[in-house]
């Protein structure tokens, strides 16, 4: 695919100034004191640009946990059929903290303190915890494609619960924070990871087939 042309370039650009705009008020002032007009005028655009991007102040605040989500299923949809699913699960979110260790200093600035935003609002991880059970149901829809089960199967939904018991141990438990915060954030993960493929048998999640290799290749 070619580069975004102009025109989205620019819409980048205004959304993640308002992104930024709104974290930096987030932490001057709190969230709740702060108010959507003021973080359009931020930005020097009105609230009706603000609205064209995110529909809440909320909204705005965890885009880019919104954004990582949308990676890590596109990611799921694309890994091959032989994986099996929590193996292509680890892979997704693998996918995800790519995405951030690859971003420039503006990037991995801008998710620490999203991150640190989110950990320090009860209102906003109370969204975040609500978006991220949302998500399981999309992963456990994915999954259940994959391996062609019913709306009745365990399976997918033991393996996402399982998986995100694993990953919330990698992310809430790391003091991402600082320069370093993404590979800590990063080695945490695999670290997690590495303990829960020697943890389970192999073909555990995939009954009646051979095993494939866990999820540290690919």
């Amino acid at each position: 695919m070619g580069r975004p042309g102009l025109r989205e370039r620019k819409k980048q650009k205004t959304r993640l100034a308002l992104v930024d705009a709104a974290l930096a008020l987030f932490q001057e002032q709190g969230y709740e004191a702060t108010t959507v007009d003021q973080i359009a005028a931020a930005v020097d655009v009105s609230p009706r640009t603000f609205f064209r991007y995110f529909a809440t102040k909320e909204d705005v605040a965890l885009s880019l946990l919104d954004d990582g989500q949308e990676v890590m299923l596109a990611e799921l949809a694309t890994r091959p059929a032989e994986e099996p699913p929590f193996v292509a699960l680890s892979h997704a979110v693998r996918a995800m903290v790519t995405v951030l260790e690859e971003g420039d200093h503006d990037d991995t600035a801008r998710f620490l303190k999203a991150h640190e935003v989110i950990d320090s609002t009860p209102a906003l991880f109370a969204g975040s915890v609500r978006r991220l059970m949302e998500n399981e149901r999309r992963l456990i829809t994915e999954l259940a494609r994959r391996e062609g089960a019913g709306p009745d199967d365990l399976l997918p939904h033991f393996a996402v619960a399982l998986f995100t018991t694993v990953t919330r141990v990698g992310f809430e438990f790391c003091e991402a924070t600082g320069s370093d915060g993404v590979s800590a954030l990063a080695a945490r993960l695999e670290s997690t990871l590495a303990l829960a493929e020697r943890s389970l048998r192999p073909g555990w999640d995939r009954p009646g087939r051979p095993a494939v290799p866990g999820p540290s290749s690919g």
